[in-house]
Formats: C-alpha cells, structure tokens, sequence
C-alpha cells in the first residue's frame, strides 16, 4: 500500500519532469514540504576514445564555477581533456612523424650525394 503524501510545489514549475523532481520530508515542526533533488552530473569523458576520466568529479556544468581549478583538471599535458593512454598515443604519434621527417631528408641528402 502506497502513502498518499500531497505536498505542493514551492516553485512555479508545476509538472513532474526530470528537472521538477521533488522529495517529501518532514520539518522539524512537523510539516510535509517538498524538497528539490538536482540532476546528477555526467563524468567528463575523453575527447578522443570517450572513456571516462579518472580523478574528475561528475557535477553539474553550473557546479563547475563553484569548484576549484584543481579538481576540474588532472596536472598533466591535455588534462582533464584527453585520457592518459590518447596522450601517450599523441606524443608516440609525433615523435614518430618527426622520426619519418629525419628520415626523408637523409634519404634525400644520400640519394643527392649519389647523383654527383
């Protein structure tokens, strides 16, 4: 058997949506009220792979401004952006390309050396 518990919104928002949600709690002096629950926040996510972030809350965009930079960011290259594991691949990624580049021109030096 269900309580049958009427309480009254205390804002001017009068359906049950997602962001209307309300609980019943008792007052000190004995009262029904209807206390608000906020939605809960999504963990950032990697740009590149979409993996959650490790060491980041999950709060709300509008929770951000309230927190520290410390704890919205991970003190690192791309932090609080990028995972570990896509920042390790970005760095491997172009020191390889840098790699080729050497490459190329001491290909290119020899094969204008052998011309001559």
């Amino acid at each position: 058997m269900t309580k049958d518990i009427r309480i009254t919104y205390r804002r001017r928002h009068a359906y049950r949506t997602r962001s209307n949600k309300v609980k019943a709690v008792k007052t000190p002096g004995g009262r029904l009220v209807a206390k608000y629950i906020a939605k809960r926040g999504s963990v950032p996510k990697c740009g590149d792979c979409k993996v959650e972030l490790k060491g980041l809350k999950a709060i709300r965009p509008k929770d951000l401004q309230k927190v520290s930079q410390r704890q919205k960011t991970v003190t690192r290259a791309y932090g609080g952006s990028r995972c570990a594991q896509c920042v390790r691949n970005r760095i491997v990624r172009a020191f390889l390309i840098e790699e080729q580049k050497i490459v190329k021109r001491v290909v290119a030096q020899r094969q204008q050396k052998s011309k001559k």
